[in-house]
């Protein structure tokens, strides 16, 4: 689960892994306590999109090839482990992080709303808003592939 929201993320099987790897050291080494399976999980999530945005704000990705950049025929090396091949997985990975964020988590990580809010350290309407724009922005970009 972990690696498949640093993916959804930074969108490479490398970062991703690093970053897995990151908070389960993070993990062992403070051995914070939790109140739940689920606070420990949103734990590990929220850890992982902060590790994501450091990588994604560092230097470095400023000189990287962004996604759009890599022909398709190459594209088939970006694929997650363990899940068919998604159309509709590549334009949500395209939208801008705030929808990114909710709709993958409620569509691919099965989180409620309510989950999706305290993960993201958001309001519950905020998610809400976030996910209806997120499903009008991807209806676009899916309608304008399909034609």
């Amino acid at each position: 689960m972990v690696y498949r929201v640093s993916f959804a993320q930074v969108k490479n099987h490398a970062d991703a892994e690093d970053i897995l790897q990151e908070v389960f050291v993070r993990l062992l080494c403070h051995e914070p306590e939790y109140e739940s399976p689920e606070h420990e999980k949103a734990w590990m999530i929220r850890t992982a999109l902060n590790l994501c945005r450091d990588l994604l704000k560092s230097k470095w990705q400023s000189t990287r090839v962004e996604l759009e950049e890599i022909p398709e025929q190459e594209k088939t090396y970006f694929r997650l482990p363990g899940m068919e091949e998604d159309e509709t997985l590549w334009a949500v990975m395209s939208l801008p992080e705030k929808f990114r964020n909710c709709l993958y988590l409620f569509y691919y990580e099965d989180y409620s709303i309510r989950e999706i809010s305290v993960c993201l350290n958001m309001n519950e309407n905020s998610v809400k808003a976030n996910l209806k724009r997120g499903r009008e922005r991807l209806k676009r970009i899916l309608g304008d592939e399909m034609i």
